[in-house]
């Protein structure tokens, strides 16, 4: 563990972002997929009723009585982290953070009303403090983004799809919901690794989390350069059939698969929005417009696609980009028809 003066000292280092909006961090694809469900009338409102099948007030009680909660007096440097984090994106409240014995690496925001955090011990105990920094900030962007109501919803979708799936009818109806929930995720994924980098603003220990994650228990046995050549070359396949493969294999995954996570969060990391954040020149909360702005996170979604076909040597990326472009330019047609009718009422 690091000395409280050093940690002072990194503390004043790293800038605070008053009053973000999560559109700052936010993948393009993931903001499309939200700003589509948002749009749909009486969407949140038919999410908060589903779940009300279930108590969060349960959730919780279940995290205070079979895992520890972080606090002054438990888990101090975990606490304090936790708080750091929070007042870095500015959150209006600092979620709780619970520590559950589970050896795998892993964490989760979950609850409707009052999201919370739970950690993995696994997760605890392999990453150091600039680690868990990232980690935990990654969580605190869910909860800044709203993702902890949908990300609820979809392990609750699951927990209905193991008890059902000898009703067909009931089975695949949950499973088309519960495919494209995990689609979303996979991109939300990529939005909390900015938050989290946002949290740390330390890319080189973004990457050691990406690298334990993917099977790196010693950081300094594996080779940084390799590693990313990893992703390169996992996006470079010739073969359709690879392609194919690749479709077969993420479909079920909630998570992006961690090579090719590192890697677009190191891109990021070296781009130019990234210091532009640094430097003070971010969206703020109040200046957002959700109602107003959907159809340019549609587009931007579209954008972020067609860029990432355009620039794989993946055939069927190739094939997709090509279909994309039609069905872009058709999308911009039927965005352009209804924002003209929203302008003439």
């Amino acid at each position: 563990m690091v000395q409280v003066s050093e940690d002072v000292r990194r503390s004043s280092s790293r800038v605070r972002f008053p009053e973000i909006s999560p559109r700052a961090y936010e993948h393009p694809v993931d903001r499309g997929a939200l700003a589509t469900l948002r749009t749909v009338p009486g969407f949140p409102a038919v999410l908060k009723a589903v779940a009300g099948a279930w108590s969060e007030r349960g959730e919780r009680l279940m995290a205070l009585a079979s895992a520890i909660r972080v606090g002054p007096s438990q888990y101090p440097a975990l606490d304090r982290i936790r708080t750091d984090c929070a007042e870095t994106l500015d959150l209006d409240t600092v979620p709780s953070v619970f520590v559950a014995n589970n050896p795998a690496l892993g964490a989760v925001t979950i609850g409707m009303d009052e999201p919370f955090i739970v950690l993995n011990t696994g997760l605890v105990e392999a990453l150091d403090e600039e680690g868990l920094r990232f980690a935990i900030g990654h969580e605190m962007g869910h909860v800044l983004s709203g993702h902890a109501v949908y990300r609820t919803m979809l392990l609750r979708l699951i927990n209905i799809q193991n008890s059902m799936g000898w009703l067909p009818v009931g089975y695949w109806g949950i499973r088309a919901i519960i495919a494209a929930l995990l689609e979303w995720f996979r991109k939300a994924e990529l939005s909390c690794d900015r938050a989290g980098l946002l949290c740390g603003q330390d890319p080189s220990a973004a990457l050691r989390v990406h690298l334990m994650l993917a099977g790196g228990i010693d950081p300094s046995q594996v080779d940084i350069p390799s590693f990313l050549q990893q992703a390169r070359e996992y996006e470079s396949v010739e073969d359709i059939r690879d392609s194919l493969l690749k479709l077969k294999y993420v479909t079920d995954m909630s998570h992006p698969l961690a090579v090719v996570r590192a890697a677009q969060l190191q891109k990021w990391a070296a781009s130019e929005e990234y210091r532009a954040i640094l430097a003070g020149d971010y969206p703020r909360r109040d200046e957002d417009e959700p109602t107003s702005t959907w159809s340019a996170d549609v587009k931007g979604a579209a954008r972020s696609y067609k860029e990432s076909w355009s620039a794989s040597a993946d055939p069927l990326a190739k094939v997709l980009g090509t279909v994309g472009e039609a069905v872009s330019g058709v999308a911009d047609k039927v965005l352009n028809k209804f924002s003209s009718k929203e302008d003439g009422q």
